[in-house]
């Protein structure tokens, strides 16, 4: 019976005998040396949720033909990325519902990856805004799965602010979705919850007991971004509002991506 590190390796169209960290080298990622710990894995998993939907903005812009050759390279980058930390994964399964989380991710994402490979076009457009929904769902109960495993309020700070980091890519991908007119309402009414979403989880953090001054000034510049970032929503469809969305939505992810990485240093076994 195949281990379920090689059913991933195989979902993801990759080679059996070749080594995990081979592959991670020949990515330019990091190799693995050991498992991760579970707080290493809820930041982990957390940005394969996010980098679900920021391919779905990249493929977006590059419909709309908004800053298209950064679109390409955040696609091309987003979708190495999360092949890598898949595997990356693979190496803590502790339990069988993350063994059976990590194959069907693998699984869906590599229908959803497929989907990206498609030229532009209304019908690809559908595909994909299905497909990321769902490895947006299979990531999401990933990273609550190693939160549970965890067991700490660390661990669920690095879970909320990670949600934050997906946000800001998943609220830039509605307002494509809307712009291209496909699956308008679902992402008109799906902005909707995201902002609403965005600004609990900010206040939630924001009065966290675990904060330290430097996470306070890291949260105070992701809400300066986020002041711009809305800003650019309200312009509705206007070419120049598309590219706002798109440069605000990356620096939010790199601010957010701070306020997790100063979360996870707070814990002792990161």
């Amino acid at each position: 019976m195949l281990a379920r590190r090689d059913v991933i390796l195989r979902l993801i169209g990759v080679s059996l005998p070749l080594a995990v960290p081979g592959l991670l080298r020949a990515q330019g990622a990091t190799p693995v040396a050991s498992a991760l710990s579970p707080v290493e894995a809820i930041n982990t998993a957390g940005q394969q949720r996010m980098l679900s939907q920021r391919c779905a903005k990249a493929w977006l812009m590059l419909a709309l033909g908004v800053l298209p050759d950064r679109a390409a390279r955040w696609l091309d980058a987003s979708i190495a990325r999360f092949d890598a930390q898949l595997l990356e994964l693979a190496t803590l399964q502790p339990s069988a519902e993350l063994q059976t989380l990590l194959v069907q991710q693998a699984s869906d994402w590599r229908g959803y990856r497929d989907a990206l490979g498609q030229p532009p076009g209304k019908a690809a457009a559908a595909e994909v805004f299905a497909r990321n929904e769902a490895v947006l769902r299979v990531t999401h109960a990933t990273t609550q799965a190693y939160e549970r495993l965890a067991g700490s309020p660390v661990g669920r700070l690095i879970n909320v602010s990670g949600r934050q980091r997906m946000l800001s890519q998943r609220m830039a991908k509605f307002a494509y979705f809307s712009r291209y007119g496909v699956e308008s309402q679902r992402a008109g009414e799906g902005l909707r919850v995201a902002r609403g979403e965005f600004v609990r989880a900010l206040k939630i953090l924001n009065t966290a007991p675990e904060n330290s001054p430097r996470i306070h000034d890291a949260l105070a510049l992701a809400g300066q971004q986020w002041f711009f970032f809305e800003d650019a929503l309200a312009q509705g469809n206007h070419p120049h509002a598309l590219q706002t969305i798109a440069t605000t939505s990356e620096r939010m992810l790199e601010q957010l991506d701070l306020v997790v990485r100063l979360y996870e240093g707070l814990s002792p076994a990161s």
